[in-house]
């Protein structure tokens, strides 16, 4: 029983750590001027809406008949959620070093501040843009939330195990984000957002299957369009990936906070 409380009082020091930081978070990131906080939403609601709005208006093919306003909606929403995890962990202990010298403040508590917020951003821009979409007639209702909730909890934990991993090697060398960049965008025409793995000739669908996140994809489109669509995806394939690149983060973390967090 001790041990018990003693688990439970720690775990609510660190969830007040951790909100207190992500409030930090929204207020150096925004400010309190114009909307403020409220960009942690629109800023990736803006992207997913222009970019829709560009494949609209320029009709540009995306290789079958699914409404294309659903299909960018889904496709660039799923990329968003994990890319930006990386991107905001990167470089993330530097700016803020100097709140290690607090006793409960750990560097995993603040890529866990950053991660949240970023995930809270993407999921709020997703349902918001679906409704709006819904309500003026250019998107359907999903046929099956279930696979698309499944879908996007696990490109969130894929997210969270890929910044954790990429925050903290960051922190060893400034080349990391920098290389990590690149490799993001060399990772978006692999990402899924783009096509459907059964459209794709038979070597290219072997090739596209090592990607985490077109699995992930998949999965929230299947989810979405029902028998519009013939979804191809593993799930213990992402499964695996997400449990093992969360356990690499979190010990690569784990590393980085021994270098840095004072004694």
């Amino acid at each position: 029983m001790q041990l018990e409380g003693s688990l439970l009082n720690s775990l609510r020091i660190q969830l007040r750590v951790v909100g207190a930081l992500l409030m930090r978070e929204i207020l150096t990131r925004y400010g309190r001027h114009n909307i403020g906080f409220l960009w942690v939403f629109f800023e990736p609601m803006l992207f997913t809406l222009g970019v829709t709005a560009l494949w609209t208006a320029t009709k540009a093919a995306h290789g079958s008949n699914l409404p294309i306003t659903a299909f960018a909606v889904t496709g660039y929403s799923s990329v968003l959620l994990w890319r930006n995890c990386a991107n905001r962990c990167a470089l993330a202990i530097l700016p803020n070093q100097s709140l290690l010298y607090h006793r409960n403040v750990r560097v995993v508590d603040l890529f866990w501040a950053r991660v949240t917020l970023e995930i809270a951003g993407a999921t709020t821009s997703f349902v918001f843009l679906m409704l709006l979409f819904m309500a003026m007639g250019l998107m359907a209702p999903p046929v099956d939330l279930g696979p698309m909730l499944i879908g996007w909890v696990l490109l969130a934990l894929f997210g969270i195990g890929l910044g954790f991993t990429v925050g903290a090697l960051s922190e060893r060398s400034e080349t990391v984000e920098r290389v990590w960049h690149t490799i993001s965008y060399l990772f978006f025409p692999f990402s899924g957002a783009l096509f459907m793995v059964n459209w794709l000739p038979p070597l290219a669908q072997k090739v596209v299957y090592w990607f985490p996140m077109v699995h992930g994809t998949e999965m929230i489109r299947g989810g979405y369009f029902g028998a519009q669509v013939r979804p191809k995806y593993d799930l213990a394939f992402l499964c695996s990936i997400d449990i093992i690149l969360l356990l690499v983060g979190l010990f690569l973390v784990r590393e980085a906070g021994k270098r840095v967090e004072p004694e």
